[in-house]
């Protein structure tokens, strides 16, 4: 145990330790995360043998929960008025045209049953809220408030419609069955069970958490462990009740703010903030470590044209058809549609079908993986450098 806690404690004070780095180059801190961890993986120095897809699943799925949850927090719904509608279609279209496109694509280039290029194109259909939060909100590039918001709640909605997919399309792989409209009928009432009990129970949850705070008279330190120990309560509560937990933390996180006592506020989101910064390094160094590295290049051609479709046709295509209507200017919904970051939840999907019951295969992971970092690597690094270009910064004047 001992010498457990202290790779573990190393690696991820070496995460904390490369932020200042990472910033000075430009590169996106998750990205020098995945390396770190597999360097210390079994084909780098670390010769770390990790290969539990079983144990990454339920952590990733802990560790995600308190990501979104301190997105939820950090963000004010008072913001938020004029994102609330194309975020949600873009969300929900937006991911069924991705995955659509996507998986077209896979089942071409790839030589698969078009069931399995489908599922590929819907583990990566939904953008990544850690990704999303750290890379626009951490780093304060400065976007017009309307495109800001849209983006990171837009992040925080896309996961159940993603989920969805993915858990319809692997009971498919699993069963040999063909995608009908009827078949696919069948999991229709489990989407809306995501989405509704994940939005009903996230809102009573936040609500009802801020209330007992707003309430109690304790030491102050207690009230942003209490906080976060009630939002997992409700992620967990919704998943046992099969809604979508991860919405659910989601909003339990942005009504909890909304609601809360002003002298509670900046206590409650100081602790998120360092338990979501914990939680996406240890998650990315897990994944990091679950990747075995000499076994990418078998697949990463085809990964590469499935990322080039991802991001120059497929997310842009989701974007302009999504957010037609809603005052985006061509500038603004070009940047939007740059800004697809794929991050944890694609690889963290990606681990589902593998656990799961049928032909797919560790290398289906690895394709996923693949995708992830040229979409980090390519989208990650230029997201100010294209604000520039693109012109959708707010001036000086606007930003104070």
């Amino acid at each position: 145990m001992n010498e457990f806690i202290f790779l573990s404690s190393l690696l991820v004070f070496a995460g904390f330790l490369l932020i200042p780095l990472s910033r000075k180059l430009g590169a996106p801190i998750l990205l020098v995360v995945l390396g770190i961890g597999m360097l210390a993986g079994e084909d780098g120095p670390g010769q770390i043998d990790f290969d539990n897809f079983d144990a990454a699943y339920a952590l990733g799925s802990i560790a995600l929960a308190i990501i979104l949850y301190g997105g939820g927090v950090e963000t004010r719904l008072d913001r938020l008025k004029s994102s609330r509608a194309p975020s949600l279609v873009l969300a929900s279209i937006g991911v069924l045209l991705t995955a659509a496109i996507v998986g077209l694509a896979a089942h071409w280039i790839f030589n698969v049953s078009l069931v399995e290029g489908l599922l590929l194109g819907a583990v990566v259909s939904s953008t990544d809220a850690a990704a999303t939060f750290l890379l626009i909100q951490k780093n304060r590039i400065g976007l017009k408030p309307r495109i800001e918001n849209t983006l990171v709640l837009e992040s925080g909605l896309n996961d159940p419609m993603a989920i969805f997919l993915t858990v319809a399309l692997t009971a498919f792989m699993a069963q040999q069955d063909a995608v009908t409209a009827a078949e696919f009928a069948r999991f229709l009432p489990m989407l809306g069970l995501q989405f509704g009990l994940g939005a009903l129970l996230g809102w009573i949850g936040g609500r009802g958490l801020a209330y007992i705070l707003n309430r109690l008279q304790m030491p102050p330190g207690t009230y942003p462990a209490m906080a976060l120990a009630g939002a997992l309560i409700v992620y967990t509560g919704t998943a046992l009740l099969e809604g979508s937990g991860f919405l659910a933390i989601y909003l339990a996180g942005l009504f909890l703010r909304h609601h809360l006592r002003d002298d509670l506020i900046e206590r409650v989101v100081g602790f998120s903030e360092a338990a979501q910064w914990l939680s996406q390094i240890a998650l990315f160094l897990m994944l990091g470590l679950l990747v075995t590295p000499r076994d990418l290049p078998t697949t990463a051609l085809e990964a590469a044209l499935i990322a080039g479709v991802l991001i120059l046709v497929a997310r842009p295509a989701a974007v302009f058809v999504s957010m037609s209507g809603f005052g985006f200017s061509i500038r603004e919904k070009a940047f939007i549609s740059w800004v697809g970051l794929r991050g944890a939840v694609p690889i963290f999907l990606a681990i589902f079908p593998v656990i799961s019951p049928g032909p797919v295969t560790v290398s289906f992971f690895n394709v996923v993986f693949v995708v992830v970092v040229i979409s980090l690597i390519i989208q990650g690094w230029t997201i100010s450098q294209t604000a520039n270009w693109l012109r959708v910064k707010q001036s000086p004047e606007q930003g104070g």
